[in-house]
């Protein structure tokens, strides 16, 4: 799909094509077709309807969003402080390790700080990856440039390297500000970290988006640079299993992310 649409010059759709794809539009669209069926058949109508109305609520639920992530998008399991220690010592003596943030999503003008933002997704990552180069002294990389959903806004790396070097204390080393999603990511950083005598990358992403991130920079690298995936966002919430079924804002958001990532990984994006 991806190929598909470079090929026709129309990868700027991409955004409006994930919209439609992902719910609620199917389910309205369905519940419609439902509507009308009302006249002609009007058993099979409310069939539809209600298939449509269940789906909608199952769509909505984090239990949902869970399941499907660990049954479709099985995260590996966090780097452990052992490992760690391990890549440290690794950068003392091989200096040939580098970190790689990639990012996920910009705001273009953030009004209480007056200036361009990352969102709340690629803000988490950028300080796990900083504090993952504190624990381990290695350089950091970030990649994000401008989305295809998105037009003349602040690249995502420069407002990342804007945030790590005067809110965290650490300059990030490389910054990529050319790619527009997961392939070109993965594509571009890897051209960056070759003529600086990087062997091994640690890559930082959340879990439900690693094996696609993992997949798009192994084929990049194409074996010359061992790709280890160091997820983040792990953590389950402590909130009752019943509220799992209800529906709420967060487990729409989550089960359209997860949604949204199965269709890049069928796209190659």
């Amino acid at each position: 799909m991806n190929s598909f649409l470079a090929m026709h010059g129309i990868e700027s759709w991409k955004p409006v094509i994930t919209a439609l794809i992902l719910p609620p539009v199917p389910l309205l669209l369905l519940t419609l077709i439902g509507a009308r069926l009302l006249l002609p058949r009007r058993g099979l109508g409310w069939l539809v309807i209600l298939v449509s109305v269940v789906l909608l609520w199952l769509s909505a639920c984090t239990g949902v969003a869970r399941t499907l992530s660990q049954l479709l998008l099985p995260a590996p399991a966090a780097l452990s402080f052992d490992r760690a220690r391990e890549l440290r010592t690794e950068v003392s003596t091989k200096k040939s390790l580098a970190i790689v943030i990639l990012g996920g999503g910009v705001e273009p003008f953030a009004p209480e700080y007056g200036v361009s933002s990352l969102s709340d997704t690629s803000l988490e990552r950028l300080r796990y990856g900083i504090w993952l180069a504190g624990q381990t002294g290695a350089p950091v990389a970030f990649s994000g440039g401008t989305g295809w959903g998105q037009s003349g806004s602040t690249t995502e790396a420069r407002v990342a390297g804007k945030i790590a070097a005067e809110e965290f204390g650490r300059p990030i080393k490389w910054l990529e500000s050319e790619s527009r999603d997961t392939r070109e990511n993965a594509a571009r950083t890897i051209e960056m970290l070759k003529p600086a005598g990087i062997s091994h990358i640690v890559l930082v992403t959340n879990g439900y988006h690693m094996a696609r991130a993992v997949r798009a920079f192994s084929e990049a690298a194409s074996g010359a640079i061992q790709i280890e995936p160091a997820p983040m966002g792990l953590a389950r919430g402590n909130e009752l299993a019943t509220l799992d079924w209800l529906p709420s804002a967060r487990g729409f958001r989550d089960t359209r992310q997860v949604l949204r990532e199965l269709a890049g990984s069928f796209a190659g994006a």
